[in-house]
Protein backbone atom coordinates (compact mmCIF):
# COMPACT_ATOMS: atom_id res chain seq x y z
CA UNK A 1 0.00 0.00 0.00
CA UNK A 2 1.46 3.52 -0.83
CA UNK A 3 1.94 5.97 1.75
CA UNK A 4 -1.14 8.78 1.92
CA UNK A 5 -0.26 11.75 0.22
CA UNK A 6 -0.65 14.82 2.87
CA UNK A 7 -0.11 18.55 2.39
CA UNK A 8 -1.42 20.77 5.57
CA UNK A 9 -0.72 24.31 6.62
CA UNK A 10 -1.46 26.18 9.22
CA UNK A 11 -3.93 26.12 11.54
CA UNK A 12 -4.27 22.11 10.81
CA UNK A 13 -0.78 21.42 10.87
CA UNK A 14 -1.09 22.49 14.75
CA UNK A 15 -4.48 21.66 15.14
CA UNK A 16 -4.14 17.96 14.11
CA UNK A 17 -0.51 17.76 15.67
CA UNK A 18 -0.19 13.95 16.28
CA UNK A 19 -3.75 13.20 15.16
CA UNK A 20 -4.86 11.28 11.75
CA UNK A 21 -5.94 13.63 9.20
CA UNK A 22 -8.52 11.52 8.00
CA UNK A 23 -10.00 10.81 11.00
CA UNK A 24 -9.54 14.70 11.89
CA UNK A 25 -11.89 15.62 9.16
CA UNK A 26 -14.23 13.35 9.28
CA UNK A 27 -14.77 14.29 12.94
CA UNK A 28 -15.65 17.96 12.18
CA UNK A 29 -18.63 19.91 12.38
CA UNK A 30 -20.38 22.46 10.89
CA UNK A 31 -22.89 23.46 7.97
CA UNK A 32 -23.60 20.28 5.72
CA UNK A 33 -23.77 21.86 2.26
CA UNK A 34 -23.49 18.72 0.20
CA UNK A 35 -23.97 14.53 0.98
CA UNK A 36 -23.64 11.96 -1.68
CA UNK A 37 -22.89 8.40 -1.78
CA UNK A 38 -19.45 9.38 -2.63
CA UNK A 39 -18.91 13.04 -1.25
CA UNK A 40 -19.53 15.60 1.32
CA UNK A 41 -18.81 19.37 1.24
CA UNK A 42 -19.34 21.06 4.63
CA UNK A 43 -18.54 24.57 6.33
CA UNK A 44 -17.13 25.13 9.50
CA UNK A 45 -14.75 27.72 11.66
CA UNK A 46 -11.38 27.68 13.17
CA UNK A 47 -10.48 30.27 15.49
CA UNK A 48 -13.47 32.62 13.96
CA UNK A 49 -12.26 31.68 10.19
CA UNK A 50 -14.45 29.83 7.80
CA UNK A 51 -12.96 26.82 5.93
CA UNK A 52 -14.65 24.03 3.61
CA UNK A 53 -13.99 20.94 3.52
CA UNK A 54 -14.34 18.45 0.66
CA UNK A 55 -14.37 14.75 1.60
CA UNK A 56 -14.34 11.74 -1.14
CA UNK A 57 -14.89 8.30 -0.80
CA UNK A 58 -14.29 5.28 -2.68
CA UNK A 59 -16.87 5.60 -5.82
CA UNK A 60 -16.55 1.38 -6.36
CA UNK A 61 -15.95 -0.27 -9.94
CA UNK A 62 -19.38 0.09 -10.74
CA UNK A 63 -19.57 3.84 -10.33
CA UNK A 64 -16.55 4.05 -12.65
CA UNK A 65 -17.65 1.90 -14.76
CA UNK A 66 -21.20 3.17 -15.36
CA UNK A 67 -19.61 6.76 -16.31
CA UNK A 68 -17.11 5.11 -18.38
CA UNK A 69 -20.06 3.40 -20.67
CA UNK A 70 -21.47 6.86 -21.03
CA UNK A 71 -17.91 8.46 -22.02
CA UNK A 72 -18.14 10.63 -18.60
CA UNK A 73 -14.49 10.71 -16.67
CA UNK A 74 -15.32 9.54 -13.07
CA UNK A 75 -14.52 12.08 -10.04
CA UNK A 76 -11.89 9.92 -8.15
CA UNK A 77 -11.09 11.99 -5.44
CA UNK A 78 -9.54 15.63 -4.08
CA UNK A 79 -6.76 14.86 -5.83
CA UNK A 80 -7.69 16.41 -8.82
CA UNK A 81 -9.48 19.87 -7.59
CA UNK A 82 -6.17 20.26 -5.53
CA UNK A 83 -4.00 20.07 -8.55
CA UNK A 84 -6.39 22.73 -10.47
CA UNK A 85 -5.87 24.73 -7.23
CA UNK A 86 -2.70 25.21 -8.04
CA UNK A 87 -2.22 25.60 -11.58
CA UNK A 88 -5.09 28.12 -11.88
CA UNK A 89 -2.75 29.91 -9.03
CA UNK A 90 0.42 29.63 -11.39
CA UNK A 91 -2.08 30.83 -14.55
CA UNK A 92 -3.22 33.91 -12.29
CA UNK A 93 -6.61 33.07 -11.83
CA UNK A 94 -8.54 33.78 -8.66
CA UNK A 95 -9.75 30.80 -6.88
CA UNK A 96 -10.02 29.01 -3.69
CA UNK A 97 -6.66 28.76 -1.11
CA UNK A 98 -5.87 24.91 0.12
CA UNK A 99 -4.89 25.02 3.70
CA UNK A 100 -4.70 21.01 3.66
CA UNK A 101 -4.95 18.02 1.32
CA UNK A 102 -4.67 14.06 1.91
CA UNK A 103 -5.01 10.96 -0.01
CA UNK A 104 -4.69 7.77 1.14
CA UNK A 105 -4.83 4.05 -0.88
CA UNK A 106 -4.40 3.68 -4.99
CA UNK A 107 -7.09 1.84 -5.55
CA UNK A 108 -9.17 4.35 -7.50
CA UNK A 109 -12.05 2.87 -6.69
CA UNK A 110 -11.78 2.84 -2.69
CA UNK A 111 -9.43 5.80 -2.14
CA UNK A 112 -9.75 8.45 0.52
CA UNK A 113 -8.84 11.72 0.18
CA UNK A 114 -9.84 15.47 1.15
CA UNK A 115 -9.35 19.31 0.83
CA UNK A 116 -9.70 22.28 3.37
CA UNK A 117 -10.12 25.40 1.49
CA UNK A 118 -10.91 28.90 2.96
CA UNK A 119 -14.05 29.91 2.81
CA UNK A 120 -14.59 33.08 0.29
CA UNK A 121 -16.24 36.05 2.47
CA UNK A 122 -17.93 38.15 1.87
CA UNK A 123 -19.40 36.79 -1.81
CA UNK A 124 -21.81 36.21 -3.64
CA UNK A 125 -22.41 34.21 -7.20
CA UNK A 126 -22.71 36.24 -10.44
CA UNK A 127 -25.64 33.61 -10.69
CA UNK A 128 -27.25 35.53 -7.86
CA UNK A 129 -25.57 39.19 -8.27
CA UNK A 130 -26.56 39.15 -11.92
CA UNK A 131 -30.26 37.98 -11.64
CA UNK A 132 -32.36 40.51 -11.19
CA UNK A 133 -30.69 42.39 -14.32
CA UNK A 134 -33.62 42.07 -16.51
CA UNK A 135 -35.44 44.29 -14.58
CA UNK A 136 -32.75 46.14 -12.54
CA UNK A 137 -30.00 46.62 -15.12
CA UNK A 138 -26.35 47.46 -13.45
CA UNK A 139 -24.41 50.43 -14.08
CA UNK A 140 -22.78 50.09 -17.64
CA UNK A 141 -19.26 50.41 -16.75
CA UNK A 142 -19.72 47.42 -14.39
CA UNK A 143 -21.49 45.07 -16.69
CA UNK A 144 -18.80 45.51 -19.09
CA UNK A 145 -16.35 45.30 -16.42
CA UNK A 146 -17.53 41.92 -15.19
CA UNK A 147 -17.94 40.58 -18.53
CA UNK A 148 -14.72 41.63 -19.31
CA UNK A 149 -13.28 39.69 -16.40
CA UNK A 150 -15.51 36.66 -17.15
CA UNK A 151 -13.73 36.40 -20.24
CA UNK A 152 -10.33 37.07 -19.43
CA UNK A 153 -10.02 34.09 -16.60
CA UNK A 154 -11.89 32.00 -18.76
CA UNK A 155 -9.39 32.38 -21.71
CA UNK A 156 -6.31 32.23 -19.24
CA UNK A 157 -7.51 29.26 -17.88
CA UNK A 158 -8.32 27.47 -20.89
CA UNK A 159 -4.50 28.26 -22.73
CA UNK A 160 -3.31 27.16 -19.63
CA UNK A 161 -4.79 23.78 -20.46
CA UNK A 162 -7.53 23.65 -17.84
CA UNK A 163 -11.04 23.21 -18.55
CA UNK A 164 -13.92 23.05 -16.05
CA UNK A 165 -16.62 21.22 -16.52
CA UNK A 166 -19.05 22.98 -14.96
CA UNK A 167 -18.66 26.03 -16.11
CA UNK A 168 -21.51 28.50 -14.87
CA UNK A 169 -22.16 31.30 -13.61
CA UNK A 170 -22.77 29.99 -9.99
CA UNK A 171 -19.34 28.81 -9.82
CA UNK A 172 -17.91 32.64 -10.37
CA UNK A 173 -17.90 34.79 -6.64
CA UNK A 174 -17.40 38.04 -6.95
CA UNK A 175 -15.86 39.58 -3.77
CA UNK A 176 -18.43 42.20 -1.57
CA UNK A 177 -15.77 43.77 0.01
CA UNK A 178 -14.92 46.71 -0.95
CA UNK A 179 -18.16 47.18 -2.50
CA UNK A 180 -17.49 45.76 -6.20
CA UNK A 181 -17.31 48.79 -9.48
CA UNK A 182 -16.05 48.52 -12.19
CA UNK A 183 -12.34 49.92 -10.52
CA UNK A 184 -12.19 47.26 -8.07
CA UNK A 185 -14.01 44.08 -8.66
CA UNK A 186 -12.63 40.90 -7.97
CA UNK A 187 -13.72 36.91 -8.92
CA UNK A 188 -13.25 33.86 -8.15
CA UNK A 189 -13.53 30.54 -9.56
CA UNK A 190 -15.01 27.43 -7.31
CA UNK A 191 -15.57 23.87 -7.54
CA UNK A 192 -12.80 22.43 -9.42
CA UNK A 193 -13.44 19.04 -8.74
CA UNK A 194 -14.31 18.05 -12.18
CA UNK A 195 -12.08 20.35 -13.96
CA UNK A 196 -9.45 18.37 -16.08
CA UNK A 197 -5.56 19.52 -16.55
CA UNK A 198 -3.60 19.69 -19.78
CA UNK A 199 -0.89 20.97 -21.46
CA UNK A 200 -3.16 22.53 -23.86
CA UNK A 201 -7.37 22.42 -23.65
CA UNK A 202 -8.71 20.60 -26.68
CA UNK A 203 -10.89 22.51 -28.95
CA UNK A 204 -13.89 20.14 -27.78
CA UNK A 205 -13.68 20.79 -24.38
CA UNK A 206 -12.88 24.67 -24.41
CA UNK A 207 -16.54 24.85 -26.65
CA UNK A 208 -17.98 22.93 -23.75
CA UNK A 209 -17.09 25.22 -21.28
CA UNK A 210 -17.99 28.15 -23.11
CA UNK A 211 -21.35 26.86 -24.43
CA UNK A 212 -21.99 26.32 -20.75
CA UNK A 213 -21.03 29.87 -19.62
CA UNK A 214 -23.30 30.82 -22.26
CA UNK A 215 -26.51 29.00 -21.27
CA UNK A 216 -26.18 30.29 -17.56
CA UNK A 217 -25.74 33.66 -18.81
CA UNK A 218 -29.09 33.17 -21.43
CA UNK A 219 -31.72 34.86 -18.56
CA UNK A 220 -30.04 38.22 -17.25
CA UNK A 221 -30.44 40.68 -20.09
CA UNK A 222 -27.39 40.39 -21.90
CA UNK A 223 -27.37 41.92 -25.23
CA UNK A 224 -25.45 40.51 -28.50
CA UNK A 225 -23.36 43.42 -28.13
CA UNK A 226 -22.55 42.29 -24.72
CA UNK A 227 -21.75 38.62 -26.48
CA UNK A 228 -19.65 39.79 -29.20
CA UNK A 229 -17.80 42.23 -26.58
CA UNK A 230 -16.99 39.09 -24.58
CA UNK A 231 -15.57 36.94 -27.82
CA UNK A 232 -13.57 39.82 -28.97
CA UNK A 233 -11.97 39.68 -25.74
CA UNK A 234 -11.67 35.99 -25.16
CA UNK A 235 -9.81 35.75 -28.86
CA UNK A 236 -8.02 38.77 -28.86
CA UNK A 237 -9.60 39.47 -32.40
CA UNK A 238 -11.87 41.35 -34.08
CA UNK A 239 -15.18 40.27 -34.84
CA UNK A 240 -14.26 39.93 -38.39
CA UNK A 241 -11.78 37.06 -37.64
CA UNK A 242 -14.03 35.75 -35.09
CA UNK A 243 -17.25 35.76 -36.84
CA UNK A 244 -14.98 34.07 -40.45
CA UNK A 245 -12.50 31.62 -38.17
CA UNK A 246 -15.07 30.50 -34.97
CA UNK A 247 -18.60 29.74 -37.06
CA UNK A 248 -18.53 26.28 -35.78
CA UNK A 249 -17.89 27.52 -32.51
CA UNK A 250 -21.13 29.78 -32.67
CA UNK A 251 -23.14 27.26 -33.98
CA UNK A 252 -22.27 25.09 -31.52
CA UNK A 253 -23.10 27.11 -28.48
CA UNK A 254 -27.17 27.79 -29.28
CA UNK A 255 -26.91 24.51 -30.11
CA UNK A 256 -25.77 23.13 -26.93
CA UNK A 257 -27.55 25.91 -24.84
CA UNK A 258 -30.61 25.17 -25.94
CA UNK A 259 -30.00 20.90 -24.93
CA UNK A 260 -29.23 22.21 -22.07
CA UNK A 261 -32.27 24.49 -21.60
CA UNK A 262 -33.92 21.69 -21.97
CA UNK A 263 -32.39 19.14 -19.91
CA UNK A 264 -32.62 22.00 -16.69
CA UNK A 265 -36.07 22.13 -18.24
CA UNK A 266 -36.98 18.19 -17.34
CA UNK A 267 -35.02 18.13 -14.40
CA UNK A 268 -36.72 20.51 -12.57
CA UNK A 269 -40.44 19.27 -14.38
CA UNK A 270 -39.62 15.79 -12.82
CA UNK A 271 -38.52 17.22 -9.33
CA UNK A 272 -41.63 18.94 -9.28
CA UNK A 273 -44.49 15.85 -10.17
Amino acid sequence: MSAPLLVIDEPFRTLWHGRDPFAAVEALEGELYRELAARRTLRFEVAGRGYFVKIHRGVGWAEILKNLLILRLPVLGALNEWLAIKRLGELGVDTMHSVAFGQSGSNPASRHSFIVTEALAPTISLEDFCRDWPVQPPPLALKRALIRRVAEMAERMHRGGVNHRDFYLCHFLLHQAPVPTAANLKLSIIDLHRAQLRRETPRRWRDKDLASLYFSALEIGLTQHDLLRFLRIYFGRTLREILRDETRLLAYLVRDAERLRLRYLRKFSNSDS
